[in-house]
């Protein structure tokens, strides 16, 4: 049930959330995270839509029959948006809207208007807008032709002019290679300052992690930033780099990046990837994990299946698994790979228990594993430095 009572945002719009339950997916916590996805937007849920169907429908994906059910829900709660938690195509969305006689926003739309909300930083501004042009220019349809410069005819033969969907579709053409330009600056200037704490011998450590997983806090406690973070999905978007002094005068790189989640639009994978590059470059991964969540083992999954999208699959790894203070008996423990190298850490970034035990961990790989592993790419980087000179 819906929470009416709850306090509604300035100005948010009333939406009927739609989950088809699919062939080993858990259909009351999928549910749940498009919830949380649909708050994180500045909607409120007011009802909930559920079935079961084997293959899409290619008129409206859930079929006739359920299609009218979400219609009469958006008619009775009077919603303005009719949210589904799967990928539709532009004529499912088109045929959804006429039927439903209100916006229509899949899963792609969804996590790029939270996108778009929680960029603060210009580079994260404009991988939002680069990833919502991309998804546009497939949502484009031929509804202008009125606007269609001639109609051919007696001495004007040969068919008509540019209508304005092929108008839009150059526009928006345009406009992504506008930004793509910019985003490549924005991305030499990344690098620039990678080659310098790659000359100051300053190892850099990636925190990754499905959304909500606590990385942000995390990493508020261990560099002392003030970076934001809530209980929220995608409550921190822009990266953000801090050095961390460790034990023994080792000192690292931390970077915070942005939370992964199930089915992460390949638009937003494409256009982060600037972003995404101090995580394939760095020298290890912080998988921070919820350890309360139930469904821990298959966020993992998919934290590494965006990993080896991004071809950071290789990269050594620490787990984390945060949010011990909420599990019974939580208590910190290290544990070790059978070569003696860290494999988890049982911590809570929350209340300060086991992060003697992260820093140590740091420390360690610090002064072995990182430094090995900057040099084997260094080698690499002049290999191929050497083969572009010499083609």
């Amino acid at each position: 049930m819906f929470d009416r009572a709850r306090t509604r945002p300035p100005g948010a719009e009333r939406a009927v959330l739609v989950q088809m339950e699919r062939q080993g997916q858990d259909q009351a916590a999928e549910l749940a995270e498009l919830r949380e996805l649909a708050r994180s937007a500045g909607v409120i849920p007011v009802a909930a839509v559920g079935g079961t169907r084997r293959k899409p429908d290619p008129q409206y994906y859930v079929g006739s029959g359920k299609a009218e059910e979400i219609r009469n829900a958006v008619a009775r709660e009077q919603a303005a948006v009719a949210v589904f938690n799967h990928e539709l195509s532009p004529s499912q969305e088109r045929n959804l809207q006429r039927l439903l006689n209100c916006r229509v926003l899949d899963r792609t739309g969804l996590i790029l208007d939270i996108f778009a909300r929680r960029a603060q930083t210009h580079e994260g501004k404009l991988q939002v807008e680069l990833a919502q042009l991309q998804h546009i220019s497939t949502r484009l349809v031929r509804g202008w032709t009125h606007l269609e410069r001639q109609k051919g005819g007696i001495g004007l033969r040969g068919g008509p002019g540019e209508t304005q969907l092929e108008s839009d579709r150059r526009l928006i053409a345009g406009c992504i290679k506008q930004v793509q330009k910019r985003l490549h600056k924005v991305q030499q200037q990344r690098a620039q300052g990678r080659k310098r704490r790659s000359k100051a011998a300053l190892p850099t450590v990636s925190l990754v992690g499905y959304t909500n997983a606590g990385k942000s806090t995390l990493f508020n406690v261990l560099t002392g930033a003030r970076v934001y973070a809530a209980d929220q999905l995608f409550a921190t978007l822009d990266p953000t780099l801090r050095r961390v002094e460790l034990p023994g005068a080792a000192s690292v790189i931390l970077a915070d990046t942005v939370g992964f989640i199930r089915d992460l639009p390949h638009d937003l994978v494409a256009a982060f990837r600037a972003t995404l590059e101090e995580t394939r470059l760095a020298c290890l991964l912080l998988h921070v994990v919820d350890a309360g969540d139930p469904r821990h083992r298959e966020r993992s999954e998919q934290v590494n299946q965006v990993l080896q999208e991004i071809g950071a699959q290789d990269i050594p790894q620490i787990e984390v698994y945060n949010k011990i203070d909420l599990l019974e008996n939580g208590a910190p423990r290290l544990e070790r790979h059978h070569d003696g190298s860290v494999k988890r850490i049982w911590l809570s970034a929350a209340t300060g228990v086991g992060l003697d035990l992260l820093r140590l961990a740091l420390a360690e790989h610090a002064a072995g594993q990182c430094n090995a592993n900057r040099d084997e790419r260094e080698t690499v980087e002049l290999e191929d430095h050497r083969l572009a000179e010499a083609l």
